[in-house]
């Protein structure tokens, strides 16, 4: 098994197509595209968010608490087999400081853990303790899979300061069927046509020279998740359709 950790302040962005393409243009002299994305290359992500029946947890996550996490299976592939490699995630955030926990499984290790209470063998400390805190996460939450989101990437690193990236997510589809990493990529856009969802990750203070070119862009931090929107989107559509059932009911 492996396992990292991440502590960082996030922010976010919602860039048009002509702000996404100055932008990108005007990195070179401060940052390096991340080693996934040479030659203009970008990757993928495919997750599955855990919820309660009741939708508890992003409900809680949306109410802007001082304290919130989530729990997901995340993938840089498609997964085709069991065996696979795969990262279990806890994502907390305490006063908007980001903490991530993740440990290294196989699909079907992290399956059973989180679906069938099957704690996972593990042959170090670390990873002891990443799998302690997710098991006391499900022993308090009775969560289930809710929803995929998978998306697009391009990322960057500052060239004198590795602690500030810049991510640049698009074609963030979601969807609540097929709640598997191997049913594949698919489902609903929550972003419009030719937005981008730029996420600032930093330890400290961002960069004079960057708040300079988001004012010169006109570019504004805003609050957005990704599960989050989801969630609005279909509690939005459930709405929409209980009313149409309603007006049929009336006719």
């Amino acid at each position: 098994m492996a396992i990292k950790s991440f502590k960082r302040y996030e922010k976010k962005f919602l860039l048009t197509q002509q702000q996404y393409d100055v932008l990108v243009s005007k990195l070179s002299d401060y940052m390096e595209p991340d080693q996934h994305c040479l030659d203009g290359k970008n990757y993928s992500i495919y997750n599955i968010y855990y919820d309660t029946v009741h939708s508890d947890v992003i409900r809680h996550s949306i109410s802007k608490p001082y304290y919130k996490e989530k729990l997901r299976l995340r993938s840089y592939k498609v997964p085709k087999k069991p065996t696979d490699k795969v990262f279990l995630e806890l994502k907390k955030k305490i006063n908007g400081i980001v903490n991530k926990r993740r440990v290294v499984l196989t699909l079907q290790e992290a399956k059973d853990f989180v679906e069938k209470g099957v704690r996972p063998e593990s042959h170090d400390y670390m990873s002891e303790q990443v799998i302690s805190e997710i098991a006391y996460y499900l022993s308090h939450e009775v969560v289930k899979p809710a929803v995929y989101i998978g998306y697009t990437r391009k990322a960057f690193f500052a060239k004198n300061d590795p602690e500030f990236r810049l991510t640049f997510d698009s074609k963030i589809l979601t969807r609540r069927e097929n709640l598997t990493l191997e049913s594949g990529y698919y489902g609903e856009d929550i972003l419009k046509e030719n937005q981008y969802l730029m996420e600032v990750k930093i330890l400290g203070a961002i960069p004079v020279w960057f708040t300079q070119i988001l004012s010169e862009l006109e570019i504004y931090n805003t609050k957005f998740s990704k599960y989050g929107q989801e969630f609005m989107n279909y509690c939005a559509q459930d709405k929409n359709e209980i009313e149409e059932k309603w007006r049929e009911i009336a006719c």
